[in-house]
């Protein structure tokens, strides 16, 4: 029988490993980015940023909503800005109570602030075992040595100011008596996809192909990029509650929930009705 088609939907940098290992596994694997990221452009975005930098020693923890506001943020790193001493894998012994912390919603985000030179003892996340990688499994893991009147700062995307995750982490936040601060990384936009690859996504929503969704953004994007396209015979998979809500929404004919690990991810494809 011909392999399973699967449409993986992240980022372009995302999507290259996501196919690379769904292709090992024996999946016909389509690569369609729906959302483009890059750097921030707005000249405001970009001197809040700079901002940030140069204050970093005065927060409690910072918070990254993901591996691209990893890499956008120390992308963005001043000259004249230092890497706070507490994340660098000498201090291990000493500080572990060194601040500021650096906190992950998942092991993704994780690997990035390794791979960003943070070393492992900085870094709060999920237990790698968690039913779910987001802001209220990280709340569990956190929630308890958060001080009254910490400072804690969000870096997320330009277009994230009503992402129900992040709104939910600063509700908790606030009502511990933390302060919230906000800086945006990166810009998450609506991708420029080329005459065939709009037909492929046409043939996706009918023939049996399977989404596998990670971001309901990328959800909005595509009935944005196919206005008149009626997804009742598309099936998909999400990667959070929340992510499959939007594809019913939607009007997604099938949608089936996993946790975002590869095993899981492959477990939920194959058994899509």
């Amino acid at each position: 029988p011909a392999a399973m088609r699967v449409i993986v939907t992240r980022p372009e940098r995302e999507a290259r490993g996501w196919s690379q290992q769904l292709s090992a596994r024996g999946f016909d694997v389509l690569a369609l980015p729906l959302i483009e990221i890059g750097p921030v452009t707005d000249p405001l975005a970009r001197q809040a940023l700079d901002s940030a930098w140069q204050r970093l020693d005065g927060y409690f923890a910072i918070m990254f909503v993901s591996g691209n506001a990893v890499m956008h943020f120390f992308a963005s790193k001043p000259s004249s800005a230092h890497i706070p001493r507490a994340w660098s894998a000498i201090n291990s012994g000493i500080q572990k109570n060194f601040l500021p912390r650096c906190w992950a919603p998942g092991p993704g985000t994780v690997r990035a602030l390794q791979h960003a030179g943070v070393a492992a003892h900085a870094i709060d996340a999920p237990d790698a075992q968690s039913g779910q990688f987001d802001s209220e499994a990280l709340w569990q893991q956190v929630h308890a040595r958060v001080p009254p009147g910490a400072r804690v700062l969000i870096v997320r995307g330009a277009d994230e100011g009503t992402n129900a995750g992040r709104d939910w982490l600063a509700h908790q936040l606030a009502a511990a008596a933390a302060q919230v601060e906000t800086v945006a990384a990166y810009e998450r936009r609506v991708p420029v996809l080329e005459a065939q690859q709009l037909a492929l996504a046409q043939q996706a929503a009918q023939d049996g192909s399977v989404w596998l969704f990670s971001s309901s953004q990328a959800i909005r994007h595509l009935a944005q990029l196919l206005p008149a396209q009626h997804w009742g015979r598309a099936r998909a998979v999400a990667t959070h509650p929340r992510i499959a809500q939007t594809a019913r929404q939607a009007g997604f004919g099938v949608v089936c929930e996993s946790r975002p690990t590869l095993d899981d991810v492959v477990a939920s494809i194959e058994s899509v009705p």
